[in-house]
């Protein structure tokens, strides 16, 4: 069974993608970027856009039925070598227990504006009946 999870982002009716797509014991999320979409607005540091990524990609989760530990791959896209050792340790708080395969890349993203945007594919941790073997 396939299920489309919406932040309500403007964005995603314009460029047509849903924040997650379940699909059975999966969940695939998109790119996202550091907006608060209840306001719609950008915070400056990539601190706070960071935080922004991984509270909206919890939310996301959460909405599929699915929880930050099952995360197993992540993608991690800055525009600023510099920021390395400035997401890190946000990065860490979120995923040093759960220890995802993960990939982080240097580039430009879709608006200036943007200093970072994360993406994350989880697998249900659990079963019908229990924890997978």
């Amino acid at each position: 069974m396939r299920k489309l999870i919406s932040t309500g982002s403007p964005f995603e009716k314009t460029a047509g993608y849903s924040r997650a797509v379940v699909q059975g014991d999966w969940c695939f999320v998109s790119g996202t970027t550091g907006y608060d979409y209840a306001s719609m607005t950008m915070p400056e540091t990539v601190e706070a856009q960071t935080r922004n990524c991984l509270a909206t990609i919890a939310s996301a989760l959460r909405d599929g039925g699915f929880d930050m530990e099952d995360v197993v791959r992540a993608h991690y896209y800055i525009t600023d070598q510099a920021f390395v050792d400035v997401v890190f340790p946000i990065l860490g708080e979120a995923f040093g227990e759960i220890r995802p395969a993960a990939t982080m890349i240097v580039c430009q993203l879709n608006r200036p504006e943007m200093k970072i945007e994360i993406e994350v594919t989880a697998l249900r941790r659990t079963v019908r009946g229990g924890p997978m073997p």
